[in-house]
């Protein structure tokens, strides 16, 4: 192709009005097609979650899917994954912001905590007739780490310090991997619901732990293929949480469990989730304000502490909680906070780096 040659859009058409061209929007189904892609995977986790209520038996205990079996080994690939995918040779450059890196790992592993704690006491009382294990998912939600790819790109559309948010989302979802099973272990126990946290930690490590280090350090060799092929990762990545999350519904459906809950309880998980998002928010705000962050490392601060993963949140309740079959709605308030988070820090990181743009 000869350089300068001129390429009309496939997005866009042209037509003539008085002799002048006119340009078009793109068609409506361009624009579907668009969304779609875009928001595949939320609309993945919806598409799952009806599967398993019309079909619970091949993801069910002793389905012909196998759960247990396919779900362990998603799990060390997920991790494999994430470690080979961890952008450490870019990690060094944000590492001198103490302060900032500091208030993000309090606000992950210390407020949200104590925040969950809370919450749980609060929803005890007001929850008399609701199952026991959403509020034990709003307490695991509160002890997961950030998550990565997300708060790096929203921090970079919203103009703030993108180094030290690729560092800070590292270094929570690292020490996510022990910690998180240790939090639920130690919080579970505050709350009379503890389990034996020795043998949780050897499975954890040959799971999670193992995998991630030996993706972190094939990492050095195969870097430039990795980031050349990250969509078709995170793709694999995606599909099998998806394949998690519609097993753990499975188990719901199979046992029943949602002909006794049904919509009324997921209005209350929804309407807990915003309330938790926007306190969480706040006090992230305020944090900030009182520190005299400046602009960016404001920004930084806010999409690295508010955020959950859900990539890594549902293969380590798959291991925390075993062959519950409540799982289900202990994945509920992280499967609705996901999106929510989503949608909220898209709004809000757009709106701030437009005000970076004019400034």
């Amino acid at each position: 192709m000869a350089d300068g040659q001129k390429i009309d859009s496939p997005s866009k058409s042209t037509r003539s009005v008085q002799g002048r061209p006119q340009l078009l929007g793109p068609p409506a189904t361009s624009v579907l097609l668009s969304w779609i892609r875009s928001n595949g995977f939320i609309l993945g986790l919806f598409g799952v979650v009806m599967l398993a209520f019309l079909f619970p038996q091949p993801g069910s205990r002793n389905g012909w899917l196998h759960p247990d079996r396919v779900g362990n080994f998603g799990i060390a690939l997920i991790l494999f994954l994430q470690g080979l995918s961890m952008p450490l040779e870019k990690v060094k450059r944000g590492a001198g912001n103490w302060r900032l890196h500091a208030i993000i790992q309090v606000f992950t592993f210390v407020i949200f905590p104590i925040v969950g704690l809370g919450l749980q006491f609060l929803l005890s009382h007001l929850w008399t007739d609701e199952p026991e294990a959403i509020k034990q998912g709003f307490l695991y939600l509160c002890v997961l780490p950030s998550t990565v790819s997300t708060s790096v790109v929203l921090t970079s559309v919203a103009g703030g310090n993108t180094a030290a948010a690729i560092l800070s989302a590292a270094f929570s979802n690292i020490v996510g991997v022990i910690l998180t099973p240790l939090l639920v272990s130690f919080l579970m126990h505050a709350t009379g619901h503890s389990r034996p946290i020795g043998p949780l930690l050897i499975q954890i490590t040959m799971l999670t732990l193992l995998p991630f280090t030996v993706g972190v350090a094939l990492r050095h060799f195969v870097h430039h293929w990795v980031d050349a092929n990250k969509r078709w990762i995170n793709r694999i990545s995606n599909g099998v949480i998806l394949f998690i999350v519609y097993t753990a519904f499975c188990d719901s459906v199979a046992k029943e469990i949602w002909h006794k809950y049904g919509v009324i309880l997921t209005a209350e998980v929804l309407l807990t989730v915003v309330f938790l998002f926007g306190s969480m928010s706040l006090l992230i705000y305020l944090a900030s304000r009182v520190a005299q962050l400046n602009r960016e490392d404001g920004i930084a601060v806010y999409f690295c502490s508010v955020k959950k993963t859900l990539a890594m949140g549902v293969p380590l309740a798959f291991l925390i909680f075993g062959s519950r079959a409540d799982l289900s709605l202990i994945l509920l308030p992280i499967m609705f906070y996901h999106p929510f988070q989503l949608f909220v820090n898209g709004l809000l990181a757009n709106r701030w780096g437009q005000r970076t743009s004019a400034s």
